[in-house]
C-alpha cells in the first residue's frame, strides 16, 4: 500500500537576530549588517565591567542609529544589585529609558519587581544569569513580569520545546554564537572565590580559561592536563532550523567586548543563514559559508548542547583564545621565506600564525604578511611563497599555518558601516501663535512641552509698502530655531490681518527673546522631572512593609549541617547540629530511599530535623527523579527558585539556598513571598552587606554559610569523562569506582575538588573551606540565628567543626567571646570568604 508523501515542514517564524555592541561603531556594524536588535551596556550596573561601556550620550546616539535602521536597543542591566546600590541603579535605568532604550535585560529578581513598579511600560528580559533552564523557572519569571527570558546555554532543543509547551506566553531567547561559559551562568562563583571579581557582578576573571591539571585526589595520579574547562566557541548553525522549530523567538550573538569588525562579520553571516531559513531552506550552511565566522574569531567551534551533552571536544584543551582559520602546512623553509601549501590564498596584510604539529604549546610564532607570491596550484590547494619579515624566527617545515586575521575580511567589514551616519538628535516641536493690528505691537506666543512664553514687539505694526508679513516670512524668521532644542511644527496667524509690516530684525529679536526665556523653563522642567524620579525611586527602594516570615527563629541559634553522606549526618547530629541538609544528589550513587527514610527517623528521635537539598539544576527530563525524592515529604533546601515557588505555593517547608542569589532585601522579600521559610543569603556578600539584607526582618528567616566549600561552578561538561574520551553520562565506573575523588589544580597550585553528581554534572568546589568564625558575633548582633556548615569532600572534619560551632553559638547566647575558629587547624588551609572582601 502506497503512502502519500509527508508534507514539507512549513517555514518557521524567523527569530529575531540580536547582536552585541560595546561601542558606537559596533552598533553601526550590527545595524548595517542586518541585526533586528542590539544589546549593550551603559556606564554601570551591567555584566561587563570594562572595555564595553557606552556613555549615556553614546547610548542616546545608539538608540537613534538603531531606530533609524528599524532595529531595537536592549540595555544590559544584568548584575546582582546590593541594597545600597538599588537607588542609584534605578535612577540610572531611568536615564537610560530617557535615552530611548526598548528593553532592559535584568538578572536581579528584586530589581525586576522594583522596575515593574517604577517603569511599568518598560519591556523586561530575564538574563541568562537567572539560570532559567526548565518550565518551573520559566513560570516563575513570567509570573514576576518578565516578558522574555534568555535560556541557559546548556538547554537542548528538547528542553526548549518542553519550556515553550509549558509556558507559551513567555518569549524565549537563546545564544546562537560566540564565547561559552563552561558553567551555568548565574551559578559561577569561582571568579569571586579566588578574587574580588564576581561573575554575578560583571567582573568575571575567566577562571575557566586557565590551564589545569586533573588528578585523582586520593592517589595523586595525573589524569589529564590542559585547558580542561575552557569551552570552545558556540556556532550552532547546524541546529538553526530545530531551534526555531522549538519556539525560540530571538537568537543572541555573544561578544560585547569584541571589535566592530567581529560584530559586522558575525551579524552579516547569521543574517544570511536566517534569511535562507525564512525561504524554507533548512539544510545547514556549507563549510565555506561558515568560514568567515571561523576567521573573524574562533577558539574552535562547537554546536553547543542543543543536540545533547557534548564530550571531549566541547573544550579547547590546547589553547584558550582565538586561533583563527587553519589553512595548511609549511612545505619548505629557509632564512628569508616560507613555502606553504594552503586551502585559501594568503594576501598582504593577513596575520599568520605557525604552530608545532603537536600543538601551539609545543611551539608557535607569527607575523603580518608583507610580501606573498602564488607559485602554483596543487589539487585543491595553493602553493605560495611568503617572505619572512626582518628579525622573524625561521619556521620549520611541517608546521601548521593558521590565519589569525584576514585583511580583506576586515576591510569588507569596516566598509559595511563606515557610511552609516549618526542621525541628528531629535528636537521637540514648537507651536506659534501670532496676533496684532495696525498701530499695535506684534504679539507672538511660543508653546513647547515644557512651557509657553508670549513676547511683543517694541514697535507697532504698520501698513506694508512692499512685502507684508505672510506665513512664509513669519515661518522663516520666527522658525529659525537651529541650535535650539526645538523645531517649528505649526504657525497660527489667523489673528493677524494681511498687509502689515514689521522689520525682519524685530522678528529675530522676538524669537531670540522667546528662546532665552524658554531655555531656563526647559532646564527647570528637566530638573523637576529628574528630582521627581529620584524621590519616587527613593520611596520605592525603602522596604516599608516586609513580608512576615514563618521561621521559628530560635534564640539559641540553629546550626545546619549540609553533608552528602549519611554517616556524616549522624556524626553532625551527635555533635550539636540542629538540622541536617542532606545533599544526596552530590555524588554517585544516591543512597536507597529506605536508608534516607530511616535516617529521618533516627534524627527525629534526637530532636534533629532532616532536610533534602535538591540540585540547583533540574533539567526537564530529570524532574521525575527529583520528584521521587520529594515524595518522601521531607523539608527541602533548593537553589532552584522555580522549585522553591512550586513547593512554597503548596505550603511545603522549603529553604532557598545560596544559589538563589539573594543580594538585597527586595529579592529576599520576593523569595519569602514565594513561600520560602528561610533564605541562605549569597556567599558573595560581606558581613555589612548581609546586615543590610536582613535588617527589615532583624535577621529573622535568614541563614549564613559560615564554614565549608561552596560550589564554585556547576558544569554540564564532565572533566573526568573527557579525560578518558568516554561518552558523557555513560561512564559511571570512572566516578564511582576508579576515581571517586578528583581535583583540578590551577597554575597557582590551588586544588579544586570536583564532584560528579547524580545527573553526571560536575560541581567544582572551592579549593579551601570558608571559615567565617570571626564574623559570628557581628552576624549574631544583627539578628541572624541560623548558620550553615558545608561538608562535601571526603575527610571533612565533621565532628570537630560541628562541635566548635555549637559551642561558639552557646557562648554567644551567654554573651561570652568565642575565640579563634577551627579554620586555622585545617590541613588544607582556609579562607575568610567574602565576609570582609566585597565583590
Amino acid at each position: 500500500m502506497s503512502r502519500s508523501p509527508s508534507p514539507a515542514p512549513t517555514a518557521p517564524r524567523i527569530p529575531e537576530l540580536l547582536a552585541p555592541a560595546g561601542s558606537l561603531d559596533a552598533v553601526r556594524a550590527a545595524v548595517a549588517n542586518g541585526a533586528d536588535a542590539v544589546y549593550l551596556g551603559a556606564e554601570r550596573f551591567n555584566a561587563r565591567d570594562d572595555g564595553a561601556q557606552l556613555t549615556l550620550e553614546d547610548l542616546a546616539t545608539a538608540c537613534r542609529i538603531a531606530h533609524a535602521g528599524g532595529a531595537r536597543i536592549y540595555l544590559t542591566f544584568n548584575i546582582l544589585l546590593k541594597q545600597r546600590e538599588l537607588e542609584e541603579a534605578l535612577v540610572h535605568l531611568g536615564a537610560c529609558i530617557d535615552c530611548g532604550i526598548d528593553a532592559a535585560i535584568v538578572q536581579d529578581l528584586g530589581a525586576v519587581r522594583l522596575i515593574r513598579s517604577l517603569y511599568p511600560t518598560l519591556e523586561l528580559h530575564g538574563s541568562t544569569q537567572m539560570t532559567v533552564h526548565d518550565p518551573a523557572g520559566a513560570r516563575l519569571v513570567r509570573d514576576l513580569g518578565v516578558d522574555r527570558v534568555v535560556l541557559a546555554r546548556e538547554n537542548t532543543v528538547e528542553d526548549i520545546a518542553a519550556i515553550r509547551a509549558a509556558v507559551p506566553d513567555l518569549g524565549l531567547e537563546s545564544f546562537i554564537h560566540g564565547a561559552l561559559c563552561i558553567a551555568y551562568s548565574g551559578q559561577c562563583y569561582m571568579s569571586g572565590m579566588i578574587s574580588d571579581r564576581s561573575a554575578n557582578r560583571g567582573s568575571c576573571a575567566q577562571s575557566c580559561r586557565k590551564d589545569y591539571l586533573l588528578a585523582d585526589g586520593t592517589t595523586g595520579e595525573e589524569l589529564d592536563r590542559g585547558y580542561l574547562i575552557s569551552a570552545r566557541d558556540l556556532a550552532a548553525h547546524d541546529h538553526l532550523a530545530a531551534i526555531a522549530d522549538a519556539g525560540v523567538g530571538c537568537l543572541k550573538i555573544e561578544g560585547r567586548k569584541k571589535k566592530p569588525e567581529y560584530v559586522a562579520t558575525v551579524t552579516s553571516t547569521w543574517r544570511t543563514f536566517l534569511d535562507r531559513l525564512g525561504q524554507g531552506i533548512r539544510t545547514p550552511p556549507a563549510p565555506a559559508e561558515v568560514q568567515p565566522l571561523v576567521q573573524i574569531f574562533s577558539r574552535g567551534f562547537t554546536g553547543g548542547m542543543y543536540g545533547g551533552r557534548q564530550g571531549r571536544d566541547y573544550v579547547t584543551r590546547t589553547q584558550p583564545d582565538n586561533r583563527g582559520a587553519v589553512l595548511g602546512i609549511v612545505t619548505r623553509s629557509d632564512a628569508s621565506s616560507l613555502e606553504v601549501r594552503v586551502s585559501d590564498a594568503i594576501a598582504v596584510g593577513d596575520g599568520l600564525g605557525f604552530e608545532h604539529p603537536d600543538g601551539a604549546a609545543a611551539g608557535n610564532s607569527g607575523f603580518a604578511v608583507r610580501q606573498v607570491r602564488t607559485l602554483r596550484r596543487e589539487g585543491d590547494g595553493i602553493v605560495q611563497s611568503v617572505m619572512l619579515p626582518p628579525g622573524a624566527d625561521p619556521v620549520p617545515r611541517g608546521w601548521i599555518v593558521v590565519r589569525s586575521a584576514q585583511a580583506t575580511l576586515l576591510t569588507t567589514a569596516r566598509a559595511s558601516w563606515e557610511t552609516l551616519a549618526n542621525p541628528a538628535e531629535p528636537r521637540a516641536p514648537m507651536d506659534l501663535t501670532v496676533e496684532g493690528a495696525d498701530g499695535s505691537p506684534l504679539t507672538v506666543t511660543f508653546r513647547t512641552s515644557s512651557g509657553a512664553v508670549t513676547v511683543s514687539s517694541g514697535i507697532p505694526l504698520a501698513p506694508a509698502r512692499q512685502r507684508s508679513l505672510d506665513d512664509t516670512q513669519l515661518g522663516e524668521q520666527l522658525g529659525r530655531l537651529g541650535g535650539t532644542p526645538w523645531v517649528l511644527r505649526s504657525l497660527d496667524r489667523t489673528r493677524l490681518p494681511d498687509g502689515l509690516f514689521l522689520p525682519v530684525s524685530v522678528l529675530n529679536d522676538l524669537r531670540q527673546e522667546a528662546v532665552s526665556r524658554l531655555l531656563p523653563a526647559r532646564d527647570a522642567a528637566l530638573h523637576d522631572h529628574l528630582t521627581e524620579r529620584a524621590a519616587r525611586v527613593g520611596q520605592v527602594v525603602v522596604l516599608s512593609s516586609p513580608r512576615a516570615v514563618i521561621d521559628t527563629h530560635p534564640e539559641r541559634g540553629r546550626l545546619v549541617v549540609e553533608t552528602w553522606r549519611l554517616e556524616d549526618a549522624r556524626t553532625a547530629a551527635a555533635h550539636g547540629a540542629d538540622e541536617i541538609s542532606l545533599d544526596l544528589f552530590l555524588r554517585h550513587p544516591t543512597p536507597p530511599v529506605s536508608h534516607v527514610r530511616a535516617l529521618a527517623g533516627e534524627l527525629a528521635n534526637r530532636g534533629v530535623s532532616l532536610r533534602l537539598r535538591t540540585p540547583t539544576i533540574i533539567r526537564p527530563a530529570e524532574r521525575r527523579v527529583v520528584d521521587k525524592w520529594l515524595a518522601l515529604g521531607l523539608p527541602v533546601t533548593s537553589g532552584h527558585l522555580g522549585l522553591v515557588a512550586e513547593l512554597g505555593s503548596q505550603g511545603q517547608d522549603v529553604v532557598a539556598d545560596y544559589a538563589a542569589n539573594v543580594f538585597n532585601a527586595h529579592t529576599a522579600d520576593l523569595v519569602f513571598g514565594l513561600g520560602a521559610r528561610r533564605i541562605v543569603v549569597s556567599v558573595e556578600l560581606t558581613t555589612e552587606e548581609i546586615a543590610d539584607v536582613v535588617a527589615p526582618w532583624q535577621g529573622r528567616g535568614f541563614e549564613v554559610v559560615v564554614h565549608g566549600r561552596p560550589e564554585g561552578m556547576t558544569l554540564e561538561h564532565c572533566v573526568l569523562s573527557a579525560a578518558f574520551d568516554r561518552v558523557p553520562a555513560t561512564c559511571r565506573d570512572l566516578c564511582v569506582q576508579k576515581h571517586p575523588h578528583v581535583e583540578l589544580t590551577d597554575p597557582a597550585g590551588y586544588a579544586f575538588p570536583v564532584a560528579t553528581d547524580s545527573a553526571c554534572r560536575n560541581r567544582l568546589l572551592h579549593s579551601r573551606p570558608v571559615d567565617g568564625a570571626e564574623f559570628l558575633p557581628a552576624l549574631w548582633r544583627v539578628g541572624v540565628r541560623s548558620y550553615r556548615l558545608l561538608f562535601n569532600v571526603p575527610g571533612d572534619p565533621v565532628e570537630t567543626v560541628t562541635a566548635w560551632y555549637r559551642e561558639a553559638m552557646n557562648r554567644l547566647v551567654a554573651g561570652d567571646g568565642i575565640g579563634a575558629g577551627p579554620g586555622r587547624t585545617l590541613a588544607s588551609g582556609y579562607t575568610r570568604g567574602h565576609f570582609a572582601r566585597a565583590v
